[in-house]
């Protein structure tokens, strides 16, 4: 009988060798006369640890990681594909404190199935959702979501059961189905770990999207820097359609739906749903004027859905499970839960799936570990590069939209950027406008001309050049932007730079004259 082990494909694992890893298996295996099966699955998120190999015992998985080439003979020296003692191991996966602490739903299956196996996706449950909502009411599957309290998990927070039922009312013969996927925040890696580690639950809930709002197409709208995210998602789709999940009769039903992925060229205000829905076209990628909204007026003028990958992918369990249970998970407005991404300068870097309610310091400290250099921690940047910079005083604040909304902040795509003492956050402000100048599409001018001259205003208040006149110019530029600009790009901007302005006051202030020796 041979052993089984598994070794992520995902990207973040390839990156630091996984490829490598795995082929050094194979032929050690191989010199040894040891037959094995490997299984490429996604990543568990555990990123610190990549990569990570496990091994199925009696007694379960058992981790080791992160393994490098020179470290394979040792592993089989060491009797590892039957749970042997190591250095790397970690024991049973699932007892590792950082998983063990979770509430996977939207991640239930990322890093423990085959991506690509339908017959894993259905053993784990898959597929329980689609085949409740092809035997209900359309207007019954829009209440369902509605009910649950699923908010947008892209950034802006809107309930998605609202947005399902404006276009399921709207009048047209087609309607389209739009998965943005692309993932352009910094620290945030959620929707590649999806499509990567279990596509068919974005598939999946991209199906019962089309069925409760009356669309039959739906597109994977996603970044070129995404490649491997993309080749899983297009031979999933292969797979899904095969096995007639996908098509002109979903599961046997009624219902027709399908779709394709498309991949943008990398310009970050293509997150901003209309510019999306610009670039699907075929067009340059620019902000809409709003109305139309999109569910009355979207792709090609037909009526649509934009929905990011995570609110998608977390339909599935809903319908499952119900309306009540996803809703209960949470606090306040806040329902189910959320995959914080932990990145930058943090000792535990990666996927934490929770309910929303803990504070921002139980994840930095007891989840994330503090800072990898082992310096203070600064400031913490959530919500990607518009997002606010929050100081450790406001480490009391509980993850959930409201709570960030009252101070200032957004959650966003759940984002977490962590920064130690070294950091200097007048560079931080100067970056979000640079930021903004680079990516801004050019249709309005408080974005466009407002960025230009916030990084100019920001270098003079650098230089000490009348650093009290400059920092009240900044401030009045960010208001202009904030409530001038067509879309998020120009309008959230100001987060950054008025949460380092105000925060941390010293960073801006001139620095001080040395005298010359005598």
């Amino acid at each position: 009988m041979s052993a089984t082990i598994f070794i992520p494909r995902d990207a973040a694992a390839i990156a630091v060798g996984a490829d490598k890893v795995a082929k050094a298996i194979e032929r050690e295996a191989a010199l040894r006369g040891i037959e094995l099966a490997i299984v490429r699955n996604g990543s568990r998120g555990l990123l610190w640890l990549e990569p990570l190999i496990e091994v199925r015992t009696g007694r379960g998985r058992i981790a080791y990681g992160p393994v490098t080439v020179a470290d394979v003979p040792g592993l089989f020296e060491a009797d590892f594909l039957a749970g042997g003692a190591h250095p790397l191991c970690h024991g049973l996966t699932k007892e590792i404190p950082y998983l063990a602490r979770q509430t996977r739903l939207t991640f239930s299956r990322c890093g423990v199935t085959d991506p690509l196996s339908l017959a894993d996706y259905r053993h784990y449950e898959g597929l329980k959702g689609l085949e409740k909502a092809v035997a209900m009411d359309p207007a019954d599957i829009v209440r369902t979501v509605t009910d649950s309290g699923l908010r947008g998990r892209g950034g802006a927070g809107f309930p998605t059961g609202v947005k399902w039922k404006t276009v399921a009312d709207a009048p047209g013969a087609q309607k389209y189905i739009v998965c943005n996927a692309d993932e352009g925040d910094s620290g945030t890696f959620s929707d590649r770990m999806i499509m990567e580690g279990d596509p068919f639950v974005l598939i999946e809930g991209m199906i019962i999207a089309g069925i409760a709002t009356g669309a039959t197409k739906g597109y994977v709208y996603t970044r070129s820097e995404y490649p491997h995210a993309i080749k899983t998602m297009r031979a999933a789709i292969e797979v899904a359609r095969g096995a007639g999940i996908l098509g002109p009769s979903v599961l046997g039903s009624a219902y027709a739906f399908d779709i394709e992925v498309r991949m943008g060229a990398g310009a970050y205000v293509c997150g901003e749903e209309t510019s999306l829905l610009n670039s699907l076209e075929g067009k340059r990628g620019i902000v809409r004027a709003k109305p139309p909204l999109p569910a009355l007026q979207g792709l090609f003028g037909r009526p649509t859905v934009v929905n990011n990958v995570i609110s998608l992918a977390s339909v599935p369990v809903i319908l499952d499970r119900g309306a009540g249970f996803y809703r209960d998970y949470g606090v306040g407005r806040s329902h189910g839960t959320i995959p914080i991404q932990l990145a930058g300068n943090i000792k535990h870097g990666g996927l934490y799936e929770t309910a929303f309610g803990l504070t921002l310091g139980e994840i930095i400290y007891d989840i994330g570990g503090g800072t990898a250099s082992g310096r203070p921690v600064k400031a913490v940047q959530v919500g990607g590069p518009l997002g606010a910079y929050f100081p450790p005083s406001l480490f009391d604040t509980v993850f959930d939209y409201e709570a960030f909304a009252a101070k200032e902040g957004l959650i966003g795509h759940a984002g977490i950027v962590v920064f130690d003492d070294t950091a200097d956050m007048l560079k931080q402000a100067r970056f979000a406008m640079e930021f903004c100048a680079i990516e801004s599409c050019g249709k309005c001018t408080p974005c466009r001309i407002g960025s230009t001259r916030g990084v100019e205003t920001v270098d003079r208040i650098a230089r000490g050049i009348e650093p009290e006149k400059n920092r009240a110019l900044l401030t009045d530029l960010c208001n202009t932007m904030k409530f001038g600009s067509l879309c998020a790009l120009g309008g959230f901007t100001p987060y950054p730079v008025m949460s380092a302005l105000h925060h941390f006051p010293e960073d801006f202030a001139p620095a001080p004259m040395v005298e010359a020796a005598e």
